[in-house]
């Protein structure tokens, strides 16, 4: 599965740098986070539990920052394994474009795959859901960085 999209976020570009680079910050946005950690500035360690259709299954894995370019953008990517209810794995190429002093676009461009009970829901189910997931993460991610409350 593929997808992209962008989110203006009302932040100096280097405030969403810094965010996109704070597990505290990223814990709060990932849907159904319980844990993330700190390795390294490259790895962080995650602990996800989600929803797809009738399985929901808690994911534990590995996450790591490449081809990082600071403060423009970077390749976040994970695995994790959920136990009978299977896998997931992907990543995303992350770009930050400045649109003015304090507005910034995020751009990113995500593949993902599933394995296991998860992808016998069907590529309908599974897309729809990475898409509500995706749009969920991004719209909280913004709110944080400009200090607004979402429900």
């Amino acid at each position: 599965m593929q997808m992209n999209g962008s989110e203006r976020i009302a932040a100096p570009k280097q405030a969403v740098w810094e965010a996109l680079n704070d597990p505290a910050v990223l814990q709060q946005c990932i849907p159904g986070c319980d844990k993330l950690e700190k390795i390294s500035d490259q790895e962080m360690t995650a602990t996800v539990t989600l929803k797809v259709g009738p399985v929901k299954a808690s994911f534990n894995g590995k996450v790591t920052l490449s081809d990082i370019d600071a403060p423009n953008g970077y390749r976040i990517s994970g695995e994790g394994a959920g136990g009978v209810a299977g896998f997931a794995k992907g990543g995303a190429q992350v770009r930050l474009e400045e649109e003015a002093p304090d507005v910034t676009v995020l751009h990113y461009d995500v593949d993902a795959q599933v394995g296991g009970k998860i992808a016998q829901l069907g590529g309908r189910l599974i897309d729809s859901t990475a898409r509500k997931l995706a749009g969920e993460f991004f719209t909280k991610f913004g709110s944080v960085v400009v200090g607004t409350p979402v429900e």
